[in-house]
């Protein structure tokens, strides 16, 4: 059996990139094809067999990939697969549109069908900091994506969802059936030493300064409830976030991920305020032995048990995040719980459950 892995772009080493980790662990031979690649910024992937498409190039001239957005269908389309028995996709826009060979396999880990391209489209231009005189084009540019993503969605002969969310988004959108299995939690977050989080003494958030992350909330609650918040990561609203930080948050920064598990088995709790599709720094944090309080929508609601490994909070509100932390100050949570509760997700697990769906 011959494997391709294939990846949406490779420019940084996050949550999708973690997933092509561990289908490159599993297959360390198959080669990985995708738009563009920055080795200098993706971690353990660095040294793996990557073969990019003509755009890397341009790339490397402006290192900026959302760019590249509206070539990038045709340039996935021209990956060559002839040859391979098996292609893999780990797709959350283009990956899943490749051609593959009529003999071929197409099995697609699908991260979500494309954002913003389907639901999240003026947030995504607001991201982007897209000036108005540009915008009514790239939403004509995206009108023509969605077409050719419906169109390449039937290239895929197997979804896997990450997500009862994103499943249920799958069907909507390319009206495709799918499994869920769950993104993986890396095995260094297992290996802690876990302690009572009522001895801990302050709270954190991990993940990019974006608008949608909503860390704004988090420091505001903090600033009202005046308790201990860790702010780790960086990204285009870092000044903002500094900005309305009071004297009771941390902002941390970029933070290494070999500096994380420690991190995070040392807070009291784990605040999580993005409406997410799946989310692995939940996952992270449960591994870790530490209680989560999140917004209740989206992937959390596969990974978090209410009263059992952390706390929901309804609305995207600084009331409705206060009210939930003040309600976990009142409860007891069993760490060693937590942490059997995570295990269920995995690598190892992750691993399993891809090579039975490869092998059906």
């Amino acid at each position: 059996m011959k494997l391709a892995i294939v990846a949406d772009w490779l420019p940084v080493y996050a949550g999708a990139e973690h997933v092509i980790a561990q289908m490159h662990d599993l297959w360390p031979k198959a080669p990985i094809f995708t738009s563009v690649v920055d080795r200098s910024n993706i971690g353990p992937l660095a040294s793996a067999d990557i073969r990019t498409t003509s755009l890397q190039k341009w790339f490397k001239l402006s290192g900026n990939h959302q760019w590249m957005l509206p070539w990038m269908p045709r340039a996935i389309e021209s990956i060559d697969l002839r040859g391979y028995d098996i292609i893999v996709s780990s797709s959350h826009a283009i990956g899943k549109g490749i051609v593959p060979p009529s003999t071929a396999r197409h099995i697609c880990y699908c991260h979500t069908p494309m954002r913003y391209a389907w639901e999240m489209e003026d947030e995504y231009l607001d991201d982007f900091n897209v000036p108005q005189c540009l915008r009514r084009t790239i939403k004509q540019k995206l009108k023509q994506i969605r077409k050719w993503d419906l169109t390449s969605a039937q290239r895929v002969d197997q979804f896997i969802a990450n997500s009862v969310t994103v499943q249920e988004r799958i069907k909507r959108v390319y009206n495709r059936d799918s499994i869920v299995i769950h993104p993986p939690v890396s095995d260094r977050f297992f290996e802690s030493p876990i302690t009572d989080h009522r001895s801990r003494n302050y709270y954190l958030t991990v993940g990019r300064h974006v608008p949608y992350k909503r860390t704004d909330l988090l420091i505001k609650a903090a600033n009202e409830l005046q308790i201990p918040l860790k702010v780790a990561g960086s990204g285009k609203d870092s000044a903002k976030l500094k900005a309305i930080a009071g004297p009771t948050v941390e902002i941390l920064g970029f933070v290494p991920d070999e500096q994380l598990p420690e991190l995070y088995a040392n807070a009291k709790a784990f605040l999580f305020a993005p409406f997410e599709d799946a989310g692995v720094v939940p996952l992270e944090a449960q591994a870790s032995g530490t209680p989560v309080i999140a917004y209740g929508k989206g992937g959390v609601l596969d990974t978090v048990i209410d009263g059992e490994t952390g706390v929901y909070f309804a609305q995207q509100t600084v009331d409705s995040v206060t009210d939930a932390i003040e309600k976990f100050e009142k409860m007891n949570f069993d760490t060693e719980l937590i942490r059997e509760h995570a295990k269920k997700f995995s690598a190892q697990r992750f691993q399993e459950k891809i090579l039975e769906v490869i092998s059906s």
